[in-house]
């Protein structure tokens, strides 16, 4: 388990995961509401309650309100509840305690009433009132509370109204500071491009027993996730493999090769020569048009190809047969690109792209391995797509992503059978065996990155941070992903080198790629959705590093 964050929520998906644990506990745990189809709960207070969340990642795992309002919830229980209470100056009201079921059993109910008190402290009172559980009494006993009065609430959910004071928790401070500094101690930060981390309700759809490929429950689950990921791209279809992202892009290929006409392979970085090594090897007609790294792709010289105008760029012509019938002046049928250049952090431009497809007559085949879950893509005019269950999805890697249009062309036994989409599409998404553990922790990982917020703030501070360093990103901010931050080291310095002191301070960076070491570069991903505690960690270390006297060369690491 990652280490947990507390904090005051404010943070718009914060308040959504609120109302979501609230229903659970207070609607369907303990039927204190009536039930909705939305499956939220707002509190009656919720305008004047601050709320403390603890969060693993971006899991609501607890929460509890504060409010200092009269009348109290407990002030239409208790009449005359002030003559319960002892001499005070400041009282406020604790309520809404829930903790979601699988972080019960440990210490996180202590943890926070602990973070309460400090921040009642903070806020100069010195009176706290809770109606507490009769399940937890002994709990609420050990850290200080008095019972007063009798119990409220209904049958199946009795409360106890009880009291702490300023003095009986500074009597308790020590201890449950201790308590609280075991929960927050940090951790290993998973700053890479792949694996990442794992959320922990990804976790556990991973551990479920595994389910039949044939089975009616694994239909429906396999039908939920493609509807998901359709409904969130605009796709018409999505299938989904076992393999990784080159599996992905091999299937692409294979479904190319069915079409008549040239096609054209863009590229401005190692993922951009491997789409040019996958249409080769499947003996593609095609051209390629390629830029330096870290450049932004020629979407000028594109369109010239694309609609007609001549250009003498190097072309790779990787079959002899005849399939020039295309839609446009030089008979491409086919264009294909990577979205998010993951060796460079280039984003290339994609909507820009389809324009240029459309009014070309052409049909787009585009890798989203590294940008599918990192922003809001549109899918709805895209051939194929490639990408995987790992990186910004959040699921374990394992599983393959083809999405496509609905005019696919017919079963080929032109094809290998596993590469052939047609048997997919025709055999109800399940012509092989799939695994139902791959599959849940992908249904359950969607789920989870839908309500993650946007990158682009930390990577927006990031950027900065690493500029004001010394190590301005490859990528420019007018065309870089959120996502993937590349850093060209100097000369002196090596980048596998520092990578290796940074993971020995539990920061875990990549810079071993074949591509990576070869130039002397570090990349910092933002995929596992770090913390901004542990990236402003991440920053200070990585610059007392580079302040270090001797360099970091690899003969020193």
């Amino acid at each position: 388990m990652r280490p947990l964050t507390f904090k005051l929520a404010d943070q718009p998906w914060e308040l959504e995961e609120i109302g979501r644990l609230l229903y659970r506990t207070f609607v369907e745990e303990i039927p204190q509401h009536p039930p909705n189809p939305e499956r939220t709960l707002t509190d009656k207070f919720h305008g004047e309650n601050v709320y403390l969340v603890a969060l693993e990642g971006s899991t609501l795992a607890g929460m509890m309100a504060i409010r200092d309002r009269r009348p109290f919830s407990l002030d239409g229980k208790l009449p005359e509840l002030d003559h319960y209470l002892p001499p005070h100056h400041r009282v406020c009201e604790l309520r809404l305690l829930a903790v979601r079921p699988e972080y019960r059993g440990g210490r996180l109910t202590q943890q926070l009433l602990a973070r309460i008190g400090e921040y009642c402290i903070a806020q100069g009172f010195d009176l706290a009132v809770i109606s507490g559980t009769t399940r937890q009494l002994k709990l609420y006993s050990r850290m200080g509370f008095i019972p007063f009065g009798p119990l409220v609430g209904t049958p199946g959910a009795w409360y106890q109204p009880m009291y702490l004071t300023l003095e009986r928790f500074t009597e308790r401070r020590p201890k449950l500071s201790l308590i609280v500094e075991n929960a927050t101690r940090p951790g290993p930060v998973n700053l890479l491009p792949g694996p990442v981390a794992i959320a922990p309700e990804v976790a556990r759809a991973f551990a479920a027993a595994p389910l039949s490929h044939r089975s009616s429950e694994f239909q429906r689950l396999l039908s939920d996730t493609r509807r998901m990921l359709c409904e969130w791209t605009g796709a018409d279809a999505v299938e989904i493999l076992t393999g990784s992202g080159t599996l992905a892009n091999d299937v692409v290929a294979a479904q190319l090769s069915l079409l008549s006409g040239r096609g054209l392979v863009l590229s401005n970085g190692e993922f951009g020569e491997r789409l040019i090594d996958h249409a080769a090897r499947f003996n593609l007609d095609f051209e390629t048009l390629s830029v330096d790294w870290g450049r932004p792709l020629d979407y000028a010289k594109v369109e010239s190809l694309l609609m007609g105008a001549h250009s003498s760029i190097g072309a790779a012509r990787c079959a002899t047969t005849d399939r020039r019938a295309g839609a446009n002046p030089n008979g491409f049928s086919w264009l294909w690109f990577v979205h998010c250049e993951t060796s460079t952090g280039i984003q290339n431009d994609l909507p820009r792209l389809v324009a240029l497809a459309r009014a070309a007559g052409l049909r787009l085949a585009v890798d989203c391995v590294s940008s599918l879950g990192t922003m809001p893509i549109d899918l709805s005019q895209v051939y194929l797509a490639s990408a995987v269950s790992g990186k910004a999805l959040g699921s374990y890697p394992g599983l393959t992503l083809v999405f496509h249009q609905e005019d696919l062309p017919t079963a080929s036994r032109r094809l290998p059978r596993y590469l052939d989409l047609a048997l997919y599409d025709a055999g109800g998404g399940v012509p092989f065996t799939l695994s139902s553990n791959q599959l849940a922790a992908l249904h359950a990982a969607i789920q989870v990155c839908r309500r993650r917020p946007p990158l682009a703030e930390a990577a927006d501070w990031l950027r900065e941070e690493l500029v004001r360093l010394g190590l301005p990103p490859l990528a420019g901010r007018e065309y870089a992903s959120p996502a993937v931050f590349t850093l060209t080291l100097p000369p002196d310095l090596s980048a596998e080198a520092l990578t290796a002191r940074l993971e020995s301070e539990g920061f875990h960076v990549a810079a071993r790629s074949r591509y990576l070491l070869q130039r002397n570069w570090l990349q910092v991903a933002l995929y596992s959705h770090p913390s901004q505690d542990d990236l402003v960690r991440f920053v200070r270390q990585l610059e007392r590093l580079l302040a270090a006297p001797l360099p970091l060369s690899s003969a020193t690491a």
